[in-house]
C-alpha cells in the first residue's frame, strides 16, 4: 500500500437530509470516523479529491485526515454511493494509528487463462486478514495460467507479505477450475433441477405453434411414405 493520500477535512456542524443535500451540491462528501473509544467525529470532504484517492487506494483506503490541523489516519469501512447518480453520499472511517494491527477483506484478482475446455469460479472475492494499518495488501493475486480441471486453490496457498496474517479458515475455496459444460449438459441440469423443484413452465403460443408446424411435418411425411 502506498502512503496514505493527505485530504483536509472540515468539521460538520449541521446535520439532517437538507444539511446533507446541500454538502453534496457543493462537490463535497459527508463522512464520519469511528474508533479508539473516541466520540464520533463528523467532517466535511472535498468531493473529488477524496473520490480519486479511494479510487487509488481500493477496498481499504487508507487516508490522512486533517481534521482541524490535526492528522488523523482513517481507513476505509463503508462507502455509501448513489444507485443513479453513482457519486458517493457518504463514508464511514475507522481510526488507526500507525504500526496498528486491523482486519480487512482483501480482494482476490484471477489473472492467466486455465487449460481449454475448463471453467474458473471464483468461489470467495475477498479474504480475511490482519496487517498493519499502513501496509495494508491491495488485493491478492491468484493465477490460473494453464490450471487443468480439478485444480483447487485454497486460502492457505496465498501469498501473502510480511506482517500480514490470514484470519481466514486455511481451508477457504478461493478459486475452483472444473470442466466446462456444454449448453445441452446445462439445460439438461436445469431442467432436471426445476422438475425436482416441482417448477412447471406455461407453454407460448410461440412454442404451440412450432409444435403443431412439427406435427403437420411428420405427418406429412408419413403420407409420403404410405403412398409409396
Amino acid at each position: 500500500m502506498s502512503a496514505p493520500e493527505k485530504i483536509a477535512a472540515e468539521a460538520r456542524t449541521e446535520f439532517g437530509k437538507g444539511a446533507a443535500r446541500r454538502i453534496r451540491r457543493d462537490d463535497k462528501i459527508p463522512a464520519v470516523i469511528y474508533g479508539h473509544g473516541n466520540e464520533p467525529v463528523h467532517v466535511i470532504l472535498p468531493g473529488h479529491q477524496t473520490m480519486m484517492a479511494l479510487k487509488h487506494g481500493g477496498a481499504n483506503a487508507l487516508l490522512a485526515l486533517d481534521v482541524d490541523g490535526s492528522e488523523q489516519l482513517a481507513l476505509t469501512k463503508d462507502v455509501q454511493i448513489d444507485p443513479i447518480r453513482r457519486v458517493i453520499e457518504h463514508l464511514d472511517f475507522v481510526a488507526v494509528r500507525r504500526g496498528e494491527k486491523v482486519t480487512v477483506d482483501v480482494p482476490i484478482h484471477v489473472v492467466g487463462d486455465a487449460a481449454p475446455e475448463t471453467l474458473v469460479v471464483n468461489e470467495n472475492t475477498v479474504v480475511s486478514v490482519e496487517a498493519e494499518a499502513t501496509h495494508i495488501p491491495e488485493f491478492f493475486e491468484v493465477s490460473v495460467e494453464g490450471a487443468a480441471a480439478g485444480t483447487q486453490i485454497l486460502a492457505k496457498d496465498l501469498t501473502l507479505p510480511s506482517g500480514t496474517t490470514l484470519l481466514a479458515d486455511e481451508e477457504l475455496l478461493i478459486v475452483n477450475v472444473t470442466e466446462q459444460i456444454s449448453a445441452e449438459a446445462l439445460e439438461a441440469e436445469l431442467e432436471e433441477a426445476e422438475a425436482e423443484a416441482g417448477i412447471e413452465h406455461e407453454v407460448s403460443d410461440a412454442e404451440i405453434a412450432d409444435a403443431q408446424e412439427e406435427a403437420i411435418a411428420e405427418d406429412a411425411a408419413a403420407e409420403g411414405t404410405d403412398s409409396e
